[in-house]
């Protein structure tokens, strides 16, 4: 599937994996709508919806800039309306932001739990309900959540019980919209890395460079996304996807040039 002039509307794209995905459509000539609250720099994670735009366009897509906090209807409706009147409707969602605290239950604040849950839950539930219309009259219209497989064991859940809860809601809808969609042709799947990917949030906020070093670049999620997207829709839906078995599928089992560090031993991310 060709994807010039497929409009393709991303939450939280200003910065690593989201804008990575966006990059690579762009550079197949996609437009792509750029729907994030970062509008000054922030010094620890960097980019804004604006700098991530110029990069969109200078990689050979289109591109669109909204300031927008998922957790607001008027706002995901103000971006989607805009998307729709710009470049004529949406043919992809990617539910790419999230928050993430990765505390037990007795360090996790309240308001901590409220924020994870009206990001990663209400907030991708939102902008997916808001794009539903326009995706159904897209010719292969595909919503793709960044969100893990549904694993049960209770390692998952121990130390993290608020944060996991909220990702395996996102990979529980992708399962539900497959279902309630599917007569319309849309498909919905999620993508999860296998091993650590490095981010500004990874390197600054989380693990530091020494679990950066350990992880895998952007660009393999980008590939992964590329290659799920590219399918018809009315038959790769329902897919909890780990980015290696999407690669696999095509062929392509030398992953060596992701990582950060050749030959580096990779740290395995979460719920994998």
């Amino acid at each position: 599937m060709s994807f010039a002039n497929k409009t393709v509307l991303i939450t939280g794209a200003t910065r690593g994996i989201g804008k990575a995905i966006a990059l690579k459509l762009a550079a197949e000539g996609a437009n792509i709508v750029i729907a994030a609250k970062s509008v000054e720099e922030n010094p620890k994670l960097g980019g804004t919806i604006f700098s991530a735009a110029a990069e969109m366009e200078a990689a050979g897509g289109k591109a669109l800039a909204i300031q927008c906090d998922i957790r607001y209807e008027e706002q995901v409706q103000h971006v989607v309306d805009k998307a729709v009147e710009t470049f004529g409707g949406i043919d992809i969602l990617i539910n790419n932001a999230s928050a993430i605290s990765l505390t037990t239950t007795e360090q996790t604040e309240t308001k901590r739990f409220d924020l994870m849950h009206s990001i990663n839950v209400r907030g991708t539930f939102i902008v997916t309900k808001t794009c539903i219309p326009h995706l159904k009259k897209s010719a292969n219209p595909h919503i793709l959540t960044l969100s893990p497989p549904l694993n049960m064991d209770p390692k998952w859940f121990d130390k993290h019980v608020g944060y996991t809860v909220t990702k395996y809601s996102m990979s529980m809808m992708t399962i539900g919209w497959a279902k309630e969609f599917s007569k319309d042709r849309i498909a919905a799947n999620s993508l999860w890395p296998r091993t650590t990917i490095d981010t500004a949030a990874v390197r600054n906020l989380l693990g530091g460079a020494m679990l950066a070093n350990m992880s895998r670049t952007v660009d393999i999620l980008a590939d992964a996304a590329y290659f799920i997207l590219s399918k018809p829709s009315g038959s790769c839906t329902g897919n909890l996807f780990i980015d290696e078995q999407v690669l696999a599928a095509e062929g392509i089992t030398d992953l060596s040039h992701y990582s950060v560090v050749p030959d580096a031993q990779l740290y395995n991310d979460l719920f994998v």
